[in-house]
């Protein structure tokens, strides 16, 4: 079985040799045994109610708290197994908020390759953006759900043409989704707006210029209507006009 001695007790679980020997002086971590030339030694199980003990007085256990619970208690098991619960709730809840700020982090490093040009007002514009994302995720799935039945009938409308001859659901696939086509997009430009990089500003452009205007998933090629600045600016969320 193995010993122990305070110094190797105190290195396992992460604390000073003086801390050992005060849970000793105050009878709540007793040594097994002592050497023949009178060194405490502890046991595995010694060890392990060592670890409870440092547990404990991490959740804000007091000395004497911990000694009543240890010495007293008929079945301390129970109230540290609640205590145990108690602290992995807490702990995945700040590993969640710490998720959180990961995410957050790392859409603000995305957000920065797009500004060529660092500023204190580049800031507010992430944030601004930040801060509208979700609303902007909303209207790309609602574009997406919207638009799975055409691209199914689509590909049924094809495959029949090419397998039987037959042409005409073709012709319906695309008498339907001219007008589906016009309202998504009216739709889809009407609730977006644009960042300037150069004066900051949330401008909306007409719809012909953001429509044949170049663009990636994020920026758009566009004249900003506040300061005439002609460049990529940055697509966000903004509330309809009436």
């Amino acid at each position: 079985m193995s010993k122990y001695t305070t110094g190797e007790v105190a290195k396992l679980c992460g604390v000073s040799v003086r801390t050992v020997q005060y849970y000793d002086s105050r009878g709540i971590l007793i040594p097994s045994e002592l050497s023949e030339g009178g060194r405490r030694l502890y046991s595995e199980k010694d060890l392990q109610r060592m670890k409870i003990i440092c547990f404990l007085r991490d959740t804000g256990l007091s000395i004497n708290s911990i000694g009543d619970l240890l010495n007293n208690e008929e079945d301390p098991g129970s109230v540290i197994s609640v205590l145990l619960e108690q602290q992995e709730q807490s702990v995945k809840e700040e590993l969640l908020a710490e998720q959180k700020k990961l995410e957050r982090l790392e859409q603000i490093k995305q957000h920065l390759k797009e500004i060529k040009l660092f500023s204190v007002e580049s800031i507010g514009d992430i944030a601004y953006r930040m801060e509208k994302k979700k609303e902007l995720d909303k209207l790309h799935m609602l574009m997406l759900i919207s638009g799975i039945p055409f691209s199914v009938l689509q590909i049924l409308s094809v495959i029949l043409w090419i397998t039987t001859g037959i042409w005409w659901p073709f012709l319906v696939y695309v008498v339907l989704m001219i007008p589906y086509g016009v309202w998504i997009t009216r739709l889809y430009f009407h609730r977006v707006v644009y960042i300037c990089p150069q004066c900051h500003g949330i401008f909306r452009p007409s719809f012909k210029q953001a429509f044949w205007a170049k663009h990636t998933p994020t920026l758009r090629k566009l004249t900003c209507t506040l300061c005439g600045y002609h460049g990529y600016c940055v697509e966000t969320y903004g509330k309809e006009e009436k």
